[in-house]
């Protein structure tokens, strides 16, 4: 069941797949929110999630196309002397979700998006503002649909809308409902891309950044998260991220999974965590409940790390002979905090008792 992964490269396509099979179930859609819009508050329930349709599509009007011109006569042609034409653009979101969120008794609707990079995007900025855009676009298109049906209902009922209501099929007081987008970044390295429009721009004038509208990026990045603040997930999110944070460290990663009573998750959050930190998952490590025991999958990972540490002792002739050499060793890797007793006890089949009472007699 592994993934298409060599030498820590993995197959761009496969990871898409596997992080948006994930960040799709609403339990971890809304860990991640309230995370980042309310410090691990349980604001955005699970259950009040509603999945959307990611498709989004404008119509945007070529360099020869006017804005106001209807008359055959007064139309732009381009060179083949052919009436130019609007062009419709499409483009596809990884997921979009409706929220209704509580707040003082009111239900307060937004539209929350989240979009999966396991690389950096440098337009991340332009992406994302184009995506959210493109959505309000489509609200307000749908809002001027709505009432282009309800005209006969206010014909009979005698009610007049403006002129500029009429002309911009969207009333005084109509209100769109409020789009944000999160970028989750599955990478252990750092997010070097803009993390906002103006990060993009030339600002070589400063009067431009007077004017200028900036797009701000909203980002999870786990190499900037703190170890207090993987606190603050709920759901498996947190030992996913936590598991990105330290995969460059294997004897950090085997301490955060050996000591997390947590590691027992979902497939789907397996599969993340082996994409990213190249822990083989085999098949029998799935239970019948489509559970993964992580803990027992990186027992080969604590392996390869004593036998390195091995490797480096018997080079420098430390260890005379192999039993106590290596208990010997894993006291000296207990020691520097590279593993735990727990790991010793069971690389030496003993009880964590027994192993403390033999590295005791160790000079």
């Amino acid at each position: 069941m592994s993934l298409n992964t060599v030498r820590g490269v993995y197959n761009i396509g496969a990871a898409d797949a596997v992080t948006k099979a994930y960040i799709r179930k609403n339990e971890v859609f809304a860990d991640a929110f309230n995370y980042f819009m309310y410090d691990g508050e349980q604001k955005i329930r699970p259950e009040q999630l509603r999945e959307l349709d990611t498709t989004e599509i404008a119509i945007l009007l070529n360099e020869k196309d006017t804005k106001d011109n209807k008359n055959t006569k007064d139309r732009k042609y381009n060179k083949d002397n052919n009436a130019s034409e609007s062009k419709p653009v499409q483009k596809y979101r990884d997921l979009l979700k409706s929220a209704a969120i509580m707040e003082d008794g009111e239900a307060a609707y937004v539209l929350l998006g989240i979009e999966n990079q396991t690389e950096v995007h440098y337009a991340m900025p332009v992406r994302n503002m184009l995506y959210d855009a493109m959505q309000y676009n489509q609200q307000v298109a749908d809002t001027a649909a709505k009432h282009k049906e309800e005209k006969s209902r206010r014909d009979k009922q005698k009610q007049k809308i403006s002129n500029a209501e009429f002309l911009s099929g969207f009333h005084k007081d109509d209100k769109l409902i409020p789009v944000i987008t999160l970028v989750l970044f599955f990478n252990a390295g750092e997010w070097d891309g803009p993390r906002s429009l103006f990060d993009m721009l030339d600002m070589s004038n400063p009067i431009f950044e007077k004017y200028a509208q900036d797009y701000k990026l909203h980002i999870i990045s786990p190499q900037q998260i703190a170890d207090d603040e993987l606190e603050k997930f709920h759901s498996s999110l947190r030992e996913v991220i936590g598991c990105i944070k330290y995969s460059k460290d294997k004897n950090k990663l085997a301490n955060f999974i050996q000591d997390n009573p947590r590691m027992n998750m979902e497939i789907e959050a397996a599969r993340v965590i082996e994409m990213i930190t190249q822990i083989e998952i085999e098949k029998e490590e799935v239970d019948s409940m489509g559970n993964v025991n992580m803990c027992k999958a990186i027992e080969d990972m604590v392996q390869d790390v004593v036998d390195e540490k091995k490797d480096d002792w018997l080079s420098e002739g430390r260890l005379a002979g192999v039993a106590e050499g290596r208990l010997q060793l894993l006291t000296t890797l207990i020691q520097s905090g590279k593993v735990t007793v727990k790991e010793a006890a069971t690389l030496m089949d003993m009880t964590q008792e027994e192993f403390l009472a033999k590295s005791k007699t160790i000079s």
